[in-house]
């Protein structure tokens, strides 16, 4: 093509676990400041940021486990190829 040019420098795949982490955390401040604003107890409040940081904190546990499993799982495969073959156009 006329207008194609070469990637020099491939991009690496975005870290989906790492985004999804940073949102819960950002959660986790935000929504105890939201429910000060509204009114809600101290005590509340901060009772509600320690449950949201403990349910952050499994699934960013639980998360990488399985990015771990995947890949060992994937080189375990030779890669993200089956053993099947699929005839291709």
């Amino acid at each position: 093509m006329p207008g194609a040019r070469p990637r020099r420098d491939p991009r690496p795949a975005p870290d989906s676990a790492s985004d999804v982490i940073r949102w819960a955390v950002f959660s986790c401040v935000l929504v105890p400041v939201v429910l000060l604003w509204y009114g809600t107890s101290l005590a509340g409040a901060m009772g509600t940021a320690l449950g949201l940081a403990a349910v952050t904190a499994a699934c960013r546990v639980l998360l990488r486990r399985s990015e771990r499993c995947a890949e060992r799982c994937a080189a375990q495969r030779g890669g993200r190829h089956t053993r099947e073959q699929t005839p291709v156009d």
